[in-house]
């Protein structure tokens, strides 16, 4: 007697055959760009994915020791005489806070966009220096 393979999933409809079968489920939040933070020895650097996005709608604000970046593309008027078929290029505005891992001078912090990417490095500020600090503990 021969082995035939069960097959699972083989009596079901072709349900995975259209490419759109995920979307209302796995949607990505398109609110939260995707965001890259490191360190090199004396910059933080934030890279921020922003695609299609005019530099001047770009907003960046640091506020105890979080970035805070936010942009908005606006909406263009849906032409009826195209016809569409699929219009899946979204407008509408994004923001994401990220805390930074070191202490930064907001002063001296740049920001370049390029190829649809966010770039703000932050130089770090360095420690005071001071040695050690003696606490004089109260009590009774």
């Amino acid at each position: 007697m021969a082995l035939v393979p069960k097959k699972f999933f083989g009596e079901m409809p072709d349900f995975f055959g259209d490419e759109d079968w995920f979307l209302p489920v796995f949607s990505k939040n398109l609110s939260e760009p995707e965001i890259d933070v490191y360190e090199t020895g004396k910059d933080v650097v934030v890279e921020v994915s922003l695609p299609n996005i005019d530099p001047k709608d770009i907003k960046l604000q640091v506020e105890d020791g979080v970035l805070r970046v936010s942009a908005e593309t606006k909406e263009e008027k849906e032409e009826k005489e195209k016809n569409y078929w699929k219009k899946e290029i979204r407008k509408g505005s994004c923001e994401r806070a990220v805390k930074l891992p070191s202490r930064v001078n907001e002063e001296k912090a740049e920001a370049n966009y390029e190829k649809g990417v966010l770039k703000v490095v932050l130089p770090k500020v360095s420690p005071k220096k001071g040695g050690t600090k003696e606490i004089k503990v109260k009590g009774k």
